[in-house]
């Protein structure tokens, strides 16, 4: 053995380098390249290494092959391999092979310190030998397949290389090649649609790029004026508020800057009509006199600017009475009850409609004790029957004693449905429309009249989807009588 032999990693910068089956290159990557080979001499012993893809994505799987050769007629057994890598490259278990043969004795380090780790293989002295004589030749190969994973620098040359032990001495050829290129990730960025965008009021602009990592950097601008960056997350999407101050058409854009991992992109200018700032709202509760416990009194509540749309809760402390759609007067209008004397805290909450905010107000009312001598009444609603989305169906309640007077107020839920003056007979009747199908719960408060006493009563109702199915309801509260029926006790 010559000494070149016996310490080939001294040798290495006089290997001969050749070319087979696609460009060779010595510690240097080519972007674009697919296959690649090096083949190199050092004294007798002859080695050539492919990488399958040195461009490949992140997800890809590499195979790296180290192929062993002889020179001379020399023979040369092959101790052990220990391919280097990119620490960012995973080795795949069990894929470490020498000539086809799983080795099963695989040492990995996935990573030195240095960015760089290994897969060991070893195996018998004499279970790989090299040789190059008339009638015998051999020419093991050693191969490993590696993850290609998203934290792999990008446009640089990743080295690969290996190392080897024989019966001949050893050879360390850590960046011999070929090296790894990976292009930056290209992606896109787009910008959703925005609706309904008003001065002073915030909307949402949302992107999305494809091919960043959650953290990365989204900037927003209006025009050329910057509105402010956001942060993609798990899902490539970023979200910034975005508060106009100026009526008209916005041109919009959301551009990512890139990273050393990806190109930037930009996304297609929208278009935003940024309509006028809604307008404030007030409302206010009507005065209340007289109010006493068992008999109604009306709640007014009127929104300012008067218009249709848009509802009224109204509540009693934490209680919630009813919810009115807002009339083109701009009013709604509640019998209200009162179940206890004493200081009432009134409150009406008008929800908003297009253009124009919410708002709300409070109303402090004194409630007296009712009259002992006063009559209590007794209230029946009818079963009502078959109901069905879009058909109306007409809920008729009875009032006892029938000459009472007054008003029975119809209620889905706490949503008012309908008001019907009582009949000298007893009878108040309401016409209502359903809109959706499913269980509802129909009550029907009667507002008490005189010297007669407030009562209601309620059933639940299944809607059926507007084909007529609706089942007849179950009542619940029939006979219920008096104010107790009302409140629950």
């Amino acid at each position: 053995m010559t000494s070149r032999e016996i310490t080939r990693g001294v040798a290495a910068g006089a290997a001969t380098t050749l070319a087979i089956g696609a460009l060779a290159f010595l510690g240097a990557g080519v972007a674009g390249a697919a296959p690649a080979s090096i083949t190199w001499d050092d004294g007798s012993s002859r080695f050539t290494r492919t990488v399958s893809n040195t461009s490949p994505a992140v997800g890809d799987t590499i195979t790296v092959t180290t192929k062993f050769d002889r020179t001379s007629w020399v023979d040369e057994f092959i101790y052990n391999v220990k391919d280097r890598h990119p620490s960012c490259l995973t080795y795949v278990p069990g894929s470490a092979k020498m000539g086809g043969s799983p080795t099963n004795t695989d040492d990995v380090n996935a990573d030195e310190g240095n960015g760089t780790g290994y897969v060991r293989s070893s195996w018998g002295v004499t279970s790989w030998v090299v040789q190059n004589r008339p009638g015998f030749h051999a020419s093991p190969e050693y191969s490993v397949d590696y993850k290609v994973g998203p934290n792999c620098p990008r446009g640089v040359a990743l080295t690969t290389g290996m190392d080897y032990g024989g019966s001949l001495g050893s050879g360390g050829y850590g960046n011999k090649g070929p090296s790894i290129n990976m292009a930056k990730t290209a992606t896109t960025t787009t910008l959703s649609p925005v609706t309904g965008a008003r001065v002073g009021v915030p909307s949402n602009l949302t992107a999305n790029v494809t091919g960043g990592a959650a953290g990365d950097t989204i900037e927003f601008k209006d025009g050329t004026a910057p509105i402010g960056t956001a942060t993609l997350d798990g899902a490539g999407t970023a979200t910034l508020a975005w508060t106009p101050t100026v009526r008209g058409g916005h041109t919009l854009t959301a551009s990512f800057a890139g990273t050393a991992f990806a190109n930037a992109s930009q996304s297609a200018p929208i278009t935003v009509q940024v309509a006028e700032q809604n307008a404030t709202s007030t409302v206010a509760i009507a005065p209340i006199t007289g109010a006493q416990v068992g008999r109604a009194s009306t709640i007014t509540a009127t929104v300012n600017p008067a218009a249709a749309g848009g509802t009224v809760e109204i509540r009693d402390g934490a209680a919630s009475l009813a919810t009115l759609p807002v009339g083109a007067d701009g009013k709604v209008t509640y019998q209200w009850v009162p179940a206890a004397a004493g200081a009432h805290s009134l409150t009406a909450t008008f929800s908003g409609r297009d253009g124009v905010v919410g708002s709300n107000t409070t109303a402090s009312v004194n409630v007296a004790e009712a009259p002992a001598n006063n009559t209590d009444s007794t209230t029946t609603l009818n079963p009502v029957g078959a109901a069905a989305v879009g058909t109306a169906t007409t809920l008729t309640a009875k009032v006892n004693p029938a000459n009472a007077g007054g008003t029975v107020t119809f209620k889905d839920g706490g949503t008012v449905i309908g008001t019907g003056t009582v009949g000298a007979d007893g009878t108040a009747t309401a016409a209502w429309t359903p809109a959706t199908a499913g269980q509802r719960t129909i009550t029907a408060e009667y507002s008490g009249a005189g010297t007669v006493n407030a009562s209601s009563d309620q059933e639940s109702v299944i809607v059926g989807p507007g084909n007529g199915t609706g089942g007849p309801g179950t009542g619940t509260g029939s006979d219920a009588g008096s104010l107790g029926s009302l409140f629950g006790s």
